[in-house]
């Protein structure tokens, strides 16, 4: 069950043949469930953000592919990859589950379609699963009644239910440990304020919102003990790449002295890369900084703008890193590899 409503942010709807999503460009004002069928539908909601967060992304990549695959044919499986893994260059999740899907045809060439149905399900699940477990480890870090810093959206809307850096929250929920929230707004596509606010409310959670440039305030005023991020890649050093704002979070952390600790399934470590140098940024258009939530525009016309979607926040101001299989702590080069190996050997 979904800690906040009865459905899960992604799903299949086999009998119809579709991918059923929130979508989350509507929300807070709309929440509005979409049934998608085609090849095109399934880039189109990767790429425009009705449906985000990277276990999400991954899952609703999955579930995509097998669908397009069995209505345009196996031979075409390389394509319908192809079209999907270009939606959003960033989150490593979405190319490991597509990556996944492709290995499942390959080695069930018997029955392809049946292997990619049942590894498209077990993806969902282990996503399912893992965000419990980030959600159980997270929480052995926390004190009741602490204030927690979020920044964008890392909770039931980020991935098919429980999320990453909010898990520890929904976790204590059901423990009856309570927590004091300060979601950041997170421009400019205002994840903090349309998605986490409206989630952490909506399940009860004691929630506040701040603007980006309050950050500094709250924690120098002490309102905050830790802070919980999510990431769309983290590199095998642990530099972590996350929402953009993500690196001057963990800067003002540092300064202050509060802990910053990072929740992400095992599945988001590229251990092909070396360090965050070699993490692609995604750029996406100026109108999300200039009109996208304006009724008027807000910046003269004809201005240059520079919109990166992320930002890669250096180890040496990561905490500790937060997955299914516990609290990898620094050197992180170690501390995750030893968590790799536990991976494999799972």
């Amino acid at each position: 069950m979904n800690p906040v409503w009865p459905c899960d942010t992604v799903a299949l709807d086999e009998e119809n043949g579709a991918l059923v999503i929130i979508d989350q460009t509507l929300l807070p004002g709309e929440f509005t469930l979409l049934s998608l069928t085609t090849l095109d539908e399934f880039v189109d909601a990767i790429k425009t953000l009705k449906v985000r967060g990277a276990p999400a992304i991954g899952v609703a990549a999955a579930m995509g592919l097998y669908l397009a695959v069995k209505k345009l044919g196996l031979e075409r499986l390389t394509e319908i990859k192809a079209a999907l893994a270009a939606s959003r260059p960033t989150a490593v999740n979405l190319f490991w589950a597509l990556d996944r899907m492709e290995q499942a045809a390959l080695a069930h060439k018997e029955a392809p379609i049946d292997a990619l149905y049942r590894e498209a399900l077990r993806i969902r699940d282990e996503d399912i699963k893992s965000c419990r477990a980030i959600g159980r480890h997270g929480l052995t870090l926390l004190q009741d009644g602490s204030g927690i810093l979020t920044h964008c959206n890392a909770g039931s809307l980020a991935a098919v239910r429980y999320g990453t850096a909010l898990a520890p929250i929904y976790a204590g929920l059901e423990q009856g440990v309570s927590f004091k929230v300060y979601a950041d707004e997170t421009r400019p596509l205002l994840q903090g304020a349309r998605l986490t606010a409206f989630e952490l409310q909506a399940a009860g959670v004691d929630t506040t919102l701040i603007c980006d440039n309050m950050v500094s305030h709250v924690l120098q005023k002490g309102l905050v003990q830790a802070v919980l991020a999510g990431s769309d890649r983290i590199a095998a050093n642990g530099d972590v790449c996350n929402k953009i704002g993500t690196s001057g979070v963990a800067i003002l952390a540092k300064h202050y002295g509060v802990p910053f600790y990072v929740c992400a399934p095992s599945s988001t470590i590229d251990f092909e890369t070396e360090n965050g140098a070699g993490i692609p940024i995604e750029e996406r258009g100026g109108d999300e900084v200039t009109e996208l939530w304006y009724h008027t525009r807000m910046a003269p016309a004809g201005v240059k703008v520079f919109n990166p979607a992320f930002d890669v926040t250096p180890n040496e101001m990561v905490t500790a890193i937060v997955t299914e299989h516990g609290v990898a702590r620094p050197p992180f080069t170690q501390s995750l590899t030893k968590m790799r190996r536990r991976d494999i050997l799972k």
